[in-house]
């Protein structure tokens, strides 16, 4: 009986250790691993490795005196010039110039024998409309009076420049020294209307560390807003002293006259919302100084950083919203600090009367007349908004460079953004996109594969993988000159790339690193694994020690 007693026990143990190792090892092993969904790894290394061509559809346009019958004979239709130009170890840029040679047309001749530029600039755009991205340049004689004097090139409000035809054109020059001439004038025009080597890099700033040359170019990359979906504008009027002054100001119809044409012409770079506010008693938090030359109070240059501060508690939380906010501001001195004027570091009075902060807003201090209190004061809004609308392109990245020697440039239009300023805000917001998207979807590869305890459930991987496919499509499309897919396209990729880094589900903290779940596995296994392993030690030794005796009875 206690053979068979003992017998069972040795079967009952093996029978355990067989079904926790068998079942239940592997069971605890997979309900207790971290579920990682498959990422395209590859592709995302290869985004690493950013290759970005930009390509540009150029026509030049021959108008009737500026080409032999000779030379229109000879001239090859097409050229194409390519620039390369390497920022790093991982990043390179080219650039691909497609250049059409053509002759005008009669109602193109029709069009550029307007009184003005300006008038021909309008005619030639009612002909046809040029997509987005190119650049038309019609070369006229060079005795046209079209360009004033000492004018060589003028750049209207949409995708067309006129060029003079200087004296390398004339008869008897040889069809090469021709297109020579003629090709730096047109790349000085495509620096101008299409995007410069400086504007790209300035867009690459997430991805490749700059050197800024100078003080302005370091200003300029940083009074932009960084490319967003989207961007709250806020309006405020501030009146420190109600009882003194009255203010009526008709935001509404200044915004739908002077800001709404802007930003619906700029509806492919993002969504907009605008409201406005008065707040009353508010003051700037810095005291003026009196100027006997001028008998009037100033603000300095150095005291402007400490104006923002006290002012941006009374405006109100942007926590609603994600998108970046920016505020421009009407401040009305007060009866005791008025006329207030805006001085620069040479102490000289700003013709404005405001100053901007760079990625935060615009203030403008506007000065009232009267000397019977209260005064009732109806604000001149298109003065306010001229300065307003000049302060809204800066902060939305709208270069207002000064062009080369030579150059005249035509008023923007009734929206206030030419067609070609549109454009180069796409390239450079294009590339920002780009270089954001490709940052965040690398840092975010590397981060899960030195963190094996994040989880990656199916939402992240198919928010990766849209981000992939979403940048890749944006590059080919760069590279195709189609300008507007691929800002949609690297808007996408920027969506879907934050979504997957900041996902809830990625917090490292939310799951335990494998010294903790051995702390926590050991109480549980040890006092059940300690018995069965005896029970399997002693199975052996008495399996070696019947061994023994089998082999002394033999012998």
């Amino acid at each position: 009986f206690l053979l068979g007693l003992r017998h069972r026990g040795r079967l009952a143990a093996l029978a355990i250790a067989v079904v926790v190792i068998a079942v239940g090892v592997p069971l605890w092993w997979k309900t207790t691993e971290t579920y990682r969904a498959w990422l395209p790894v590859t592709q995302i290394n290869q985004l690493a490795q950013l290759q970005l061509q930009l390509s540009v559809e150029v026509e030049v346009v021959f108008s009737r005196g500026t080409l032999t019958a000779e030379h229109q004979k000879k001239i090859d239709p097409t050229h194409t010039r390519l620039e390369e130009h390497p920022v790093d170890e991982t990043t390179v840029l080219s650039y691909r110039y497609e250049t059409r040679y053509r002759t005008a047309t009669i109602m193109e001749e029709d069009a550029l024998n307007q009184p003005t530029a300006a008038e021909t600039d309008e005619s030639l755009h009612l002909l046809s409309e040029s997509p987005c991205g190119s650049v038309v340049i019609y070369v006229v004689p060079e005795s046209t009076t079209l360009l004033p004097e000492g004018v060589s090139v003028y750049v209207g409000q949409r995708r067309t420049a006129l060029l003079r035809a200087g004296r390398p054109m004339r008869v008897g020059v040889g069809l090469k020294e021709v297109l020579a001439h003629l090709e730096t004038q047109v790349q000085q025009v495509l620096k101008v209307m299409s995007f410069s080597h400086s504007d790209i890099t300035a867009a690459l700033s997430d991805r490749v560390r700059l050197d800024y040359s100078s003080r302005e170019g370091l200003a300029d990359s940083m009074r932009a807003f960084k490319s967003s979906p989207g961007y709250e504008i806020t309006f405020s009027l501030l009146n420190p002293d109600p009882k003194s002054h009255h203010l009526h100001w008709d935001i509404e119809a200044a915004v739908q006259s002077y800001i709404q044409p802007l930003l619906s012409k700029l509806a492919p770079v993002a969504d907009f919302s605008l409201d406005s506010q008065i707040l009353y008693y508010a003051v700037l938090g810095v005291n003026p100084r009196f100027d006997p030359s001028l008998n009037a109070y100033t603000l300095n240059a150095d005291s402007l950083s400490h104006v923002i501060n006290p002012v941006e508690a009374r405006l109100g939380s942007s926590a609603a919203s994600s998108n970046p906010v920016l505020n421009f501001l009407l401040y009305v001195p007060d009866a005791r600090h008025s006329p207030l004027y805006i001085t620069d570091h040479r102490k000289y009075t700003v013709v404005s009367n405001a100053f901007s902060s760079p990625r935060w807003g615009g203030i403008m201090v506007y000065n009232v007349n009267g000397t019977e209190l209260p005064v009732h004061i109806n604000i001149d809004m298109t003065r306010v908004m001229g300065v307003f609308l000049a302060q809204l392109r800066l902060m939305l990245g709208v270069q207002s460079s000064t062009p080369p020697p030579g150059f005249l440039v035509g008023p923007c239009g009734p929206a206030g953004l030419a067609d070609w300023e549109l454009d180069r805000l796409l390239w450079s917001r294009s590339v920002e996109n780009v270089a954001t998207a490709t940052t965040t979807i690398t840092s975010l590869a590397q981060l899960l594969d030195q963190i094996g305890n994040i989880v990656i459930n199916d939402n992240i991987a198919e928010q990766v993988s849209a981000a992939v496919a979403s940048l890749q499509l944006a590059v080919g499309q760069l590279e195709a000159g189609n300008l507007g897919l691929a800002l949609q396209y690297s808007k996408e990729a920027i969506l879907h790339s934050e979504r997957a880094f900041f996902d809830p589900s990625l917090l490292h903290l939310l799951y335990f690193p494998d010294d903790q779940k051995f702390a926590i596995y050991i109480p549980l296994f040890l006092p059940m694994c300690v018995p069965i392993l005896l029970s399997l030690l002693k199975m052996a030794a008495e399996a070696r020690q019947r061994r023994r005796e089998r082999q002394d009875k033999k012998e």
